[in-house]
């Protein structure tokens, strides 16, 4: 007799239950094996990419765009976020990247003042009257003060917060960039010392101001905060932290950001946290002299001559959060530093060092004409190169 088998859904009965499902989860495991390596290759090659970009250094670099300007000596360029602001005492002008120019203005004044934060920049004189705030794009405004300027700071939001000399006490007024008055009299300093530094922080919320007095014949040193919001409206004067430095100095304060304060001293300085009421992080000692201090992108750095006699000298590194980043040693004659996201800038008219925060060399090179400004662009390791005759845009190689 004849023997048949029962087919059921194309699976002899034969075949086990199990079999599918184990295939299934076999496939499975596969295709997992093969995303995790698929990972771990796009893993590898972008670790290969990241230490090649790491180790690799450059040794020149090519000329991209140029466009000839005449600048005099008696010219001054200073960056204007992504511009260059060029100045003297009968006015000044802004020129972008492209070299082109944005606005002109003009003016008659000596002994200049000049504050810049965040590509806006106000420009006044000392014991003038006249207060010019502009941008990288525009004119913000102009307005006259009603007392002899003595000196001033200016926000990216435009508000600037000017010093000014009162017959019998010495004024802080803040003010719009039209010229509207903000905040009057915040401080009458007679009793309190005088005014050594000033900053606002770029939303224009925070005024630091370092003031400086003598007690019983001993100097000492104040770094008061103001809140220029409605928070300062409950304090007196809208003074909402201040801390007292006995035989101190401090002649320069300045903002990180708007939540991040700095003071530097004679002998010390210190960073401050806080976007409504700062409070210092902690002061830091230090023997040898500061020669000079730069700030930028949320980095503060401080020139020391060096210990090492194959070097001239050595630059600091500081975060907003008070953390020391590094310490670099420089072996020429500077003019400028610049901080950038994943490397700082140290140069001067002939030469260019650039560091990683790890203090790897990626360039070292002389410029190919006397620079007198170098400003970072978007794009990595691309600059625009200032001289008296040109502005180039550059690309290291």
């Amino acid at each position: 007799m004849a023997q048949f088998r029962v087919i059921n859904g194309g699976r002899s009965d034969d075949r086990e239950p199990g079999d599918y499902k184990e295939k299934l989860k076999k496939h499975k495991t596969m295709n997992l094996y093969r995303t995790m390596l698929f990972i771990v290759l796009i893993l590898v090659i972008l670790l290969i990419i990241y230490a090649r970009y790491e180790s690799h250094v450059y040794t020149g670099y090519e000329v991209l765009d140029s466009l000839e300007r005449s600048a005099p000596e008696s010219q001054k360029d200073i960056r204007l976020g992504s511009s260059i602001l060029t100045y003297s005492h009968d006015g000044a002008h802004c020129i972008n990247g492209s070299g082109k120019t944005v606005w002109d203005q003009g003016y008659e004044m000596q002994d200049l003042r000049i504050a810049e934060c965040g590509g806006t920049v106000a420009i006044a004189a000392y014991n003038g009257r006249d207060i010019y705030i502009l941008n990288e794009t525009e004119k913000l405004g102009s307005f006259k003060t009603n007392l002899p300027i003595r000196d001033i700071t200016v926000a990216k939001s435009g508000r600037v917060s000017v010093v000014l000399n009162g017959s019998d006490a010495t004024l802080i007024n803040t003010y719009s960039p039209a010229g509207d008055l903000l905040y009057s009299g915040q401080m009458h300093m007679s009793g309190s010392g005088y005014p050594v530094s000033l900053a606002l922080s770029p939303a224009g919320n925070l005024l630091c101001v370092s003031f400086i007095y003598v007690d019983a014949g001993t100097v000492k040193s104040t770094v008061a905060f103001y809140n220029l919001t409605e928070v300062g409206d409950n304090y007196t004067d809208f003074l909402v932290s201040s801390y007292d430095y006995t035989d101190l100095v401090v002649p320069e304060v300045g903002f990180l950001s708007d939540s991040a304060a700095y003071a530097v001293g004679d002998e010390r300085f210190m960073i401050y946290k806080g976007s409504e009421q700062p409070e210092s992080l902690g002061e830091h000692l230090f023997s040898d002299e500061i020669r000079s201090v730069y700030s930028g992108n949320g980095y503060l750095g401080m020139i020391h001559r060096s210990d090492d006699p194959d070097h001239k000298y050595r630059l600091d590194v500081y975060n907003s959060a008070d953390a020391l980043v590094g310490k670099y040693d420089i072996d020429f004659e500077y003019s400028d530093i610049l901080f950038e996201d994943k490397t700082l800038v140290v140069y001067n008219e002939s030469r260019c060092v650039i560091y990683t925060y790890s203090g790897k060399v990626k360039f070292d090179s002389g410029f190919n004409a006397s620079v007198r400004l170098m400003v970072p662009t978007e794009n990595a390791f691309r600059y625009v190169l200032s001289t008296a005759s040109d502005v180039e845009t550059v690309r290291l190689n």
